[in-house]
């Protein structure tokens, strides 16, 4: 009597599974708009998810199937996306009806990874003000200031490529273009000196590369992070930062300090992050958001 007991909970627990799993899987159908037919678990992201193929190309592929179609449903594990190819649906969406459609749809995950609350990722009550008071660092006069910073590391660049024609050497210019990149990010965001060209053992590049390594404990993270959102904000109490999470954090930590101990004033990212960590107050409820951000990033620094 137990064992059947047993197996009508674990049969009760499966069909309670396959039903979360699959209760949204109408949601396209019912509205007449054709798709693919999507896996319990995986929805259609199934190749994508076990690594068998590129987004890029998942979504190309997508695309083909479905030409003649204006728009396409798919999902992602249970969540239904709307792929949209019409240009006069996507010109209502963007510009007519952009206030219905405001929400990222991105997942963030406060405790589990707190870099995930970022301007693209935020939902429209967050993101609208942080852009209002983040937008003046973006204006053509500070765009202006950045350029010398950016031609700087422009030289940088062509006297690299400079060492490098002079070897005779191949060179892979997806790495190029990237060691530029985090130069010019380095020191137009950070006001650091980040010496990707010029140092091959740069800890920025090396951590840069970590972000897309893709290691057992990344797609674990990633697999959860994707299937079982909750779970995986649940686990943000458990589970310890990345390296690259800690390091990015204790660079904004320490370059802060060293600008308040030397008074260093260069009008970027890190003065606005100094400015709300002096006066939450002072730029209303965003200020006190921001600032509970920062402090919760320092926490998990020093935890």
């Amino acid at each position: 009597m137990e064992l059947f007991e047993v197996l009508c909970g674990i049969a009760v627990a499966v069909l309670a599974l396959y039903y979360y799993l699959t209760s949204t899987f109408d949601t396209w159908k019912s509205r007449g708009i054709s798709g693919p037919r999507p896996i319990p678990g995986f929805g259609n992201f199934k190749d994508l998810m076990l690594g068998k193929i590129a987004m890029g190309d998942f979504i190309t592929k997508i695309y083909n199937d479905y030409k003649n179609e204006s728009m396409i449903g798919i999902f992602s594990s249970r969540t239904p996306i709307l792929i949209v190819k019409d240009l006069d649906l996507i010109k209502d969406i963007i510009i007519k009806d952009f206030s219905v459609f405001a929400n990222r749809g991105l997942p963030t995950f406060e405790k589990a990874e707190p870099l995930s609350q970022h301007l693209f990722a935020l939902e429209p009550k967050r993101w609208r003000p942080l852009r209002t008071k983040l937008s003046p660092v973006f204006t053509s006069g500070k765009l202006k200031e950045m350029f010398s910073l950016i031609s700087e590391c422009g030289d940088y660049l062509v006297k690299y490529m400079e060492k490098i024609a002079d070897k005779n050497e191949p060179v892979e210019c997806r790495e190029l273009t990237a060691k530029y990149t985090t130069d010019v990010i380095g020191s137009c965001a950070f006001g650091i000196e980040m010496h990707a060209l010029s140092n091959e053992d740069s800890e920025f590049r090396k951590m840069g590369r970590k972000i897309f390594v893709s290691s057992w404990k990344n797609i674990l993270r990633l697999r959860i992070r994707q299937m079982f959102p909750w779970l995986y904000e649940v686990l943000g109490h458990i589970v310890s930062p990345t390296d690259v999470t800690k390091f990015f954090i204790r660079v904004i930590v320490e370059t802060i300090d060293y600008r308040e101990t030397n008074n260093v004033i260069r009008n970027d990212f890190i003065d606005m992050l100094r400015e709300l960590k002096k006066h939450p107050d002072k730029l209303g409820d965003i200020g006190i958001h921001f600032y509970i951000q920062f402090n919760l990033l320092f926490h998990v620094y020093t935890m």
